[in-house]
């Protein structure tokens, strides 16, 4: 990358008074919100290339390579790493999702300039050594053991399974232990070549920090990298496998039921968001409200919508004994058709709009997750989308657009995954057949 002019297109604007944007030549992202006053900076790294865009001989690759460039970098080792973040006080991790891996450090505002350059060189220069990878996937194939030793992960890995048959989103972003053990060094290596390169990347930053340090520092950090492209992704077919049961002798049932929900960008979203949350996205919502606090079938139970570039996802967990699972199956269906046939009150409308946007406020309060949203907006969406207009597109969701958005999924074909001390032919989950 070179530190040349920006194309008009790509120019640095201000999208409030505090956030600028600027897309270099390459076609690397740079956004940053300024918040003067605040005592750290967080700068984060958003690569778009998750789970779903791995073939399935490769499962796991953005996961493996996320751990691996930890390790080390043609100059520092993963100690000099962990000892150079440590010596300012800072911290820094990543994670690994189905559309996107981001790699994120905060510290001292005095530190900007260290924190990009390390980050900089982390995400650049893995050294990939032989010991430090097999090391590292000894690591990995722990942590899938350790996934397969938590009943509720094993319930929402099957739905996602059930959701999105022969689809990559419908695979953990672990990979399987057959494609972590077979992975190769040089295959890992060419991911990384292939992925990790501007037009594909997003440098998000927050703090009491100056837009044009940041440009400075990204452009003198990631010169000479060619542009790349982005992944191309096909969306999953409409077919869902109805019901998939799991048999463990455990002490509880868990219970995952799924809907196709929405894409990134569909306008129905903000209904969504306040339909989920007088369903189950709260301790106020009727599903905690009947399963929980009236008949005390479940410790946990509630429900989340996932968005992707292409669909969506809306699920209900519940976790039960077993001899009450067909019970806890059976109220939540109640819940969920008497809300499809009545909709929500208007103090259910209130108290979830009150409590979106409170949270949203709320969890702005550090550079963090300032930082964490531009990245995951610019990636996600190709802009940030001011929080006044946020809020404004919540306050202007209706109750007939919260009841039409209902209809529109949860009346839709949906799937069960349990995880329990039952066989496949149980008459417990005969509803789902």
């Amino acid at each position: 990358m070179t530190k040349s002019q920006p194309t008009t297109s790509g120019s640095s604007s201000p999208l409030s008074s505090s956030i600028e944007r600027t897309v270099l030549p390459e076609g690397m992202r740079v956004v940053t919100e300024r918040m003067p006053g605040a005592l750290s900076v967080s700068i984060g790294f958003w690569v778009g290339i998750g789970s779903r865009d791995e073939s399935e001989d490769r499962a796991g690759a953005s996961h493996f390579l996320e751990h691996l460039l930890f390790k080390g970098t043609a100059e520092r080792t993963a100690r000099d790493i962990s000892f150079a973040i440590d010596a300012v006080g800072g911290e820094m991790n990543a994670f690994t999702a189905r559309e996107h891996t981001a790699y994120y450090a905060r510290l001292p505002t005095s530190e900007l300039a260290f924190g990009l350059e390390l980050l900089s060189d982390v995400i650049t220069s893995p050294a990939f050594r032989p010991d430090e990878l097999e090391a590292e996937r000894d690591v990995i194939l722990e942590e899938l053991c350790m996934n397969e030793d938590t009943p509720d992960d094993v319930a929402h890995a099957s739905l996602f399974d059930a959701m999105f048959p022969g689809h990559p989103l419908g695979r953990e972003t672990l990979g399987t232990r057959g494609s972590i053990e077979a992975m190769t060094r040089d295959e890992i290596g060419d991911f990384h070549k292939s992925w990790y390169r501007p037009a594909n990347l997003v440098v998000a930053a927050a703090g009491d920090l100056d837009h044009e340090s940041v440009l400075d520092g990204v452009v003198g950090c990631l010169a000479g990298r060619s542009r790349g492209g982005r992944p191309e992704r096909a969306r999953p077919t409409d077919s869902m496998r109805p019901l998939t049961v799991v048999t463990r002798p455990t002490e509880q049932a868990h219970v995952a039921i799924g809907w196709r929900g929405v894409h990134h960008d569909d306008p129905a979203r903000y209904a969504l968001l306040i339909a989920n949350h007088a369903l189950g996205g709260g301790l106020s919502s009727r599903l905690f409200h009947e399963v929980r606090e009236k008949r005390g079938l479940a410790y946990s139970v509630f429900s989340t919508p996932s968005s992707y570039a292409d669909c969506g996802s809306i699920v209900v967990y519940g976790g039960t004994i077993p001899e009450r699972a067909g019970e806890l199956v059976a109220v939540i269906d109640d819940v969920i058709d008497q809300t499809l046939q009545d909709g929500i009150t208007p103090e259910e409308h209130r108290v979830a709009l009150g409590y979106l946007e409170g949270s949203l406020v709320l969890g702005l309060e550090d550079s963090g997750s300032r930082m964490a949203r531009l990245g995951s907006s610019e990636l996600v969406r190709g802009k940030i989308i001011p929080l006044d207009e946020h809020i404004e597109r919540l306050r202007s969701v209706t109750l007939d657009d919260v009841h039409s958005v209902l209809k529109r999924f949860f009346g839709g074909p949906r799937c069960l995954a349990t995880v329990g001390p039952f066989e496949e032919a149980s008459e417990v989950f005969d509803r789902f057949r």
